[in-house]
């Protein structure tokens, strides 16, 4: 285990975000929306949630990085649950703002971006041992090259596992530019969470004697 790290036994608040996951993805797997979708949608992130464990050893993220995770993950869970497109949440958002299209899945993109980019930060300050400012970038390029990525992938899925599921899955919802919108979210989310890090970064630097 690396120096520092605390172990799990002993990490209270980990092991709260990891029991509210568990039971928010048993909450959810109960008579999801579409079956099949359901466990599409989960495939790559128990996948990621594997790697966060079996890493946890060599590389632990801090408590600030693994509650980012959570979030992330149970606005996803949310979204696997009713499929993106019927989403209550997003059907309450038309109603508000008198939008044509459920735009949930839109909100959990533009989160990815906000939310992720700060473990990539930090990541890249512990490994790569960078300055805040080459790792704020990267963390930013590794969010929209992750996005893309993620949209390739889920059309290989798609495609692969169920063609006649593919629009659900997917969820463009008639919009042929759904995947260049979902990217640009997640960077605009990543540009506003590494440009609040620097200012606070430099705000902090400035404030030390």
């Amino acid at each position: 285990m690396q120096p520092g790290t605390t172990p799990f036994t002993r990490n209270r608040p980990l092991q709260l975000m990891l029991g509210w996951l568990l039971l928010f993805w048993l909450i959810t797997a109960i008579a999801p929306h579409n079956r099949l979708d359901w466990l599409l949608e989960n495939l790559l992130v128990i996948s990621y949630a594997l790697l966060l464990a079996l890493s946890y050893r060599r590389f632990a993220f801090s408590n600030l990085s693994y509650g980012l995770f959570t979030l992330f993950i149970t606005l996803h869970l949310i979204g696997a649950h009713y499929t993106y497109s019927e989403t209550p949440l997003g059907f309450w958002l038309m109603e508000w703002f008198g939008w044509e299209r459920n735009h949930y899945d839109r909100i959990v993109h533009f989160s990815y971006g906000l939310l992720l980019a700060w473990p990539f930060h930090e990541l890249l300050r512990r490994l790569a041992q960078l300055n805040t400012v080459w790792a704020a970038f990267l963390a930013v390029n590794m969010i929209l090259a992750f996005s893309a990525f993620f949209e390739i992938i889920e059309a290989i899925i798609a495609v692969l596992v169920s063609p006649e599921l593919g629009i659900a899955y997917l969820g463009t919802q008639g919009d042929i530019w759904d995947a260049q919108k979902d990217m640009g979210l997640a960077l605009l989310g990543a540009s506003l969470s590494m440009s609040a890090t620097l200012f606070l970064e430099k705000r902090k630097t400035t404030a030390d004697p």
